[in-house]
């Protein structure tokens, strides 16, 4: 017995093929006119993540400031914390101030801030505001940890880096709370 065809063979490609060649071209063309290739969406999402990460140094920056200002005693312990903390700020990027995140006068005379959050107030108590600066330090390690994944990899090790030096401060200052 010998193989005949099925009645119905077309020759040249097929609809699928054709259909999947067409959607394969319009992706190809569309990705490159919109120039948001993976390379340049990592770019940015390296930059976004960078000035997160300086912002949350500046902010870290003003509740040092904040505690030191109500407790002035604790200058010795808080105080090479502070300058890690603005050395962090400075590696991602973030501008360097005379005392970074505090409000500062401009010509006017008014309070403006060089950090988008609120001026951070300090418990008078000692306990507590140590407690808040070591749940602040946490939180943004806890960021940072969790960022890394989405960064390349010189970023990423420099975000490891920050973050672990950040938990290091946050047991120091529960430690320091006790």
């Amino acid at each position: 017995m010998s193989y005949s065809p099925p009645p119905c063979a077309r020759s040249g490609p097929r609809r699928r093929t054709l259909l999947a060649s067409l959607a394969g071209a319009t992706a190809l063309l569309t990705g490159c006119s919109a120039g948001s290739g993976p390379a340049e969406r990592a770019a940015s999402a390296a930059t976004r993540a960078r000035a997160r990460a300086a912002r949350d140094s500046a902010d870290l920056l003003a509740r040092y400031d904040a505690v030191l200002d109500v407790h002035p005693a604790l200058a010795d312990r808080l105080s090479p914390l502070r300058a890690a903390v603005a050395a962090h700020r400075d590696a991602f990027g973030g501008t360097p101030d005379d005392k970074a995140g505090k409000a500062q006068k401009d010509a006017k005379g008014a309070k403006a801030r060089t950090s988008p959050s609120p001026v951070p107030t300090a418990s008078a108590d000692r306990k507590e505001a140590l407690t808040s600066l070591a749940s602040a330090e946490r939180a943004v390690a806890d960021r940072r940890a969790a960022a890394l994944l989405e960064v390349p990899g010189e970023l990423a090790r420099l975000m490891a880096s920050v973050s672990a030096a950040g938990s290091a401060h946050a047991y120091l200052l529960t430690e320091a709370a006790k």
